[in-house]
């Protein structure tokens, strides 16, 4: 299992930007993918955005454009940057890993250990 531990979170204004970062230990963060999974009040956790272990990467449509996931294999860290942020943005963001990028997207075969994610607020 990897241990993951979100930071970054905040209130900030409707397009205003944040740098969500995902600290991962456990096991050495070159044998899996991570991604980014918000979860807005009322709604079920939603995968957002992924890198792959080659550093590819995946969105969805609402943040293409606006959301960059990026890794730091030294650091053990995965960022995501956030950009022309929009009050839909709102939600506790959480990070989790799967062996291939294919599995963290679709949530499935997951390897984290849920954190405690981090407070995205988007004024409006």
């Amino acid at each position: 299992q990897v241990q993951l531990v979100e930071s970054g979170g905040g209130l900030v204004q409707h397009g205003g930007p944040l740098r969500l970062s995902c600290v991962a230990s456990g096991r050495t963060s070159r044998t899996y993918a991570m991604a980014w999974f918000p979860q807005a009040p009322g709604k079920e956790r939603e995968f957002v955005s992924a890198i792959g272990r080659d550093y590819s990467t995946s969105y969805v449509d609402a943040v293409k454009g606006r959301f960059t996931i990026s890794r730091d294999y030294v650091e053990n860290t995965a960022y995501l940057q956030m950009n022309s942020l929009k009050p839909e943005d709102t939600a506790v963001y959480y990070c989790n890993a799967a062996q291939e990028i294919e599995e963290v997207t679709t949530m499935r075969s997951l390897i984290g250990n849920w954190g405690q994610g981090t407070q995205v607020t988007v004024s409006s």
